[in-house]
């Protein structure tokens, strides 16, 4: 069985986990097992103020919450670069130093990083990032190809898996509208998307924004994910 075979077999598995965390651990413990990397940490990310959010990690020392770790990916060049061309990028030595800050020195070995997004289409949705391999600078062309399939492969997973619950407000296509928005997704972009016209999308924000009670699109794509309705 070839790599992405096996990767392949290995996503199929996820879909069958009905608990989002179990979900995201999985995700980062498949990821370990299947590349030559020592620790992961999991990152939402929002093209809303270039905002990265820090949800768990897997370290040597075991499994931990990182939701106070929060970055402007502007300023860690390679984050920004691997989710402006979403591709998995690495780099290390002096490099390393120059792309990213003290916060992800977490030991004095820390010299490299590897960033691999998680991609919905042409929409990056969050990112995985390791600082310790288990041998340094084995991280190549190929390993890189293989790192980026495995971002878009999650992306769908969570896209299949993120079912509105009968209990929820809005109705099916106004969650779908809104959480294109909560990815930085134009008016314009989601209709050409979805094949509907510009108007009923923004339809679906005015009455998604009417039953949140609250003033704009923004402020309800914010609402979503704060309930955790939207990731």
């Amino acid at each position: 069985m070839t790599f992405s075979q096996t990767l392949k077999h290995q996503i199929q598995k996820l879909e069958e986990i009905t608990s989002h965390e179990e979900q995201l651990y999985t995700i980062l413990k498949l990821y370990m097992e299947l590349f030559p990397v020592l620790d992961s940490y999991l990152f939402r990310y929002s093209s809303l103020g270039y905002l990265a959010e820090g949800i768990i990690a897997i370290v040597p020392s075991g499994f931990i919450h990182i939701r106070d770790m929060r970055d402007d990916v502007r300023s860690l060049p390679i984050i920004h670069s691997a989710i402006h061309e979403r591709k998995a990028k690495y780099s290390y030595g002096i490099d390393f130093f120059k792309q990213t800050n003290c916060k992800y020195m977490v030991t004095p070995k820390n010299n490299s990083i590897a960033v691999t997004p998680i991609c919905v289409d042409s929409v990056v949705i969050g990112y995985i990032c390791t600082t310790e391999f288990k041998q340094t600078g084995n991280i190549n062309k190929e390993m890189l190809s293989y790192l980026t399939h495995f971002g878009k492969l999650i992306g769908k997973v969570f896209v299949r898996s993120a079912k509105p619950q009968p209990s929820q407000l809005l109705s099916r296509r106004e969650l779908e509208v809104m959480r294109r928005i909560s990815w930085g997704e134009t008016t314009k972009e989601i209709a050409s998307v979805l094949g509907i016209s510009e108007l009923t999308i923004q339809q679906y924000v005015q009455s998604a924004v009417k039953k949140l009670g609250v003033q704009n699109r923004v402020h309800a794509a914010a609402e979503l994910i704060r309930k955790g309705i939207l990731q």
